[in-house]
């Protein structure tokens, strides 16, 4: 229906407006607020509106525009801060969003779902400790709600505390046992043993879920991960391929087209540009499950490193400034424009875009694994930065790729939902790496992650002369470093080094034989 052209009064129009965004009909509720606009330019609400309105059609930039207003005109709303916050997370501009969920929060008083959604914008933002506050207190005003302990569930898992994590997941089940996100968290914070363990639970809930893949993936990965841990290495696979498979997208990217762009693009006689002047950034990336957050809590346990975890910046920035409009960084053609980068400005704006986010010391880890794709990138931009570059057992790796739930929308996990194909992406990985030694000596310090686990002294000490650092005992001592941990890894890196991990592989032998086999004619040995 069209806009009313009546004598209706603002409250009027903004109540059709958010009946119309309630009934998905956002280009009216945009109209209805702007008819209000025009008369009272000044009406949080209807900046509001109309921001949700525009964010609803895809508009993102006339949304934050909205939504800026409707955050900073008088009264402020919790409601309305929140909503800019995250409309900045969305925008990729995470030190902003951190900033307004910052001024959010004092606004915020009894709203546990408004706290929640603070808590997921912090947890994004890198801002763990505040996150798990934001958590306490919703679960505080809210604790018959599912999503509020699941998140509170979550947040104490990134921090280390076990016991109490499983605890509010169990609530979180209790309350809504179709929770799938709890039962996969609560397979993976801890080891499962004959004593205690969820397998029952998990395949009487898989039994009555096969109609839905997305629930059918996450508990077949769960089963597989506690059936692992009970020592069934043979159902424990089953359950792998068959989770991998449910959820695995229909197409797994243009890989082999973006390795050999990035080559083109940056080939051995090229020169390496000015850049920005600043060793600030310290890249730790390698594939997947290969060691790269153990190295980041290494050097995080020194005092003037900041572990800011798995940032996007540098590939967002990047792709801000490549010419024509945004696309996904790794499309070859985009690639291929790499000449018409500032790289000064491409490494000024990424510094920019993080320090927000890792300002507490004088040196920060960026532990995005993917990020060997953009080191071509990174070394003409930041021509001072440090990279690291895990490598592991291939075998170990690839298994480790497939164990691990990666979400199918990912843009950079689309290869890890069929064994050989990320066999055969380790392969591309390889190679790319091998380029990267020839067009960037000494850029790269490559480290195993056996040798670091063998001959951790040995290791670090390599690790902190490649980052001039000088030497810290606490570096030795990465397990006693409280700060939390987001990634696959956040259990183990608070443990000491064990062996346990070295050549998990072994337990799948037969059923690797193919992958293997796929390594070896390429030249890579996997045993």
């Amino acid at each position: 229906m069209p806009p009313s052209t009546t004598q209706e009064g603002p409250d009027d129009l903004l109540a059709q407006a958010r009946a119309a965004l309630g009934r998905s009909h956002p280009q009216l509720a945009a109209d209805l607020a702007m008819q209000v606009l025009r008369k009272q330019p000044f009406l949080p609400d209807a900046h509001y509106l109309a921001g949700m309105a525009a964010q609803a059609r895809g508009q993102l930039s006339l949304a934050l525009q909205h939504l800026h207003q409707a955050a900073s005109l008088p009264p402020r709303r919790a409601q309305h801060l929140v909503e800019f916050a995250k409309a900045l997370l969305r925008a990729g501009n995470r030190g902003e969003a951190l900033r307004a969920a910052n001024t959010a929060l004092a606004f915020v008083h009894d709203d546990a779902l408004a706290l929640s959604t603070l808590g997921l914008i912090y947890n994004q933002c890198h801002a763990h400790e505040r996150a798990a506050a934001a958590f306490r207190r919703a679960v505080a005003l809210m604790p018959d709600n599912a999503t509020c302990r699941f998140n509170a569930a979550m947040s104490l898992a990134f921090g280390g505390e076990k016991t109490a994590a499983a605890s509010e997941l169990e609530a979180c089940i209790a309350l809504d046992p179709t929770c799938w996100p709890a039962h996969a968290l609560l397979s993976r914070i801890a080891r499962q043993t004959p004593a205690s363990n969820h397998v029952a639970r998990l395949q009487a809930l898989l039994d009555s879920t096969r109609a839905d893949p997305a629930a059918s993936a996450t508990l077949h990965m769960a089963l597989g991960k506690e059936l692992e841990d009970l020592g069934d290495y043979e159902h424990a696979f089953g359950h792998f391929v068959t989770a991998k498979n449910a959820a695995r997208p229909a197409a797994s990217g243009p890989h082999a087209a973006t390795m050999q762009a990035l080559q083109e693009a940056f080939p051995v006689s090229r020169e390496l540009a000015g850049g920005f002047p600043t060793d600030e950034p310290i890249f730790v990336f390698g594939m997947p499950r290969s060691g790269t957050t153990l190295v980041e809590r290494i050097l995080a346990s020194h005092p003037d490193v900041h572990g800011a975890g798995e940032l996007d910046e540098f590939h967002a920035t990047l792709d801000r400034l490549l010419p024509g409009a945004p696309a996904p960084v790794l499309d070859p053609a985009r690639i291929a424009l790499a000449d018409q980068v500032d790289w000064a400005i491409l490494g000024e704006q990424y510094l920019a875009a993080t320090r927000p986010l890792t300002s507490l010391k004088p040196r920060f880890v960026d532990k995005l694994p993917h990020n060997f794709l953009f080191a071509g990138f990174i070394a003409h931009a930041l021509p001072q930065a440090r990279m690291i570059c895990l490598r592991r057992n291939p075998l170990d790796t690839c298994l480790g790729n497939l164990r691990e739930p990666f979400s199918p929308a990912s843009m950079f996990h689309g290869y890890s939902f069929d064994l050989l194909d990320i066999g055969r992406y380790y392969v591309l990985y390889d190679r790319l790496m091998a380029h990267w030694r020839k067009v960037l000596p000494g850029r790269i310090l490559e480290v195993d992650y056996e040798s670091l686990v063998t001959s951790q002294a040995t290791v670090t000490r390599q690790l902190l002369d490649h980052c001039d650092l000088p030497w810290n005992e606490a570096c030795m001592h990465f397990d006693r470093n409280h700060a939390p941990s987001t990634t696959a890894s956040t259990l183990q890196v608070r443990e000491p080094l064990h062996r346990a991990a070295l050549q998990r592989w072994k337990h799948y032998a037969q059923q690797l034989a193919p992958l293997r086999q796929l390594l070896a004619d390429a030249g890579i040995d996997g045993g």
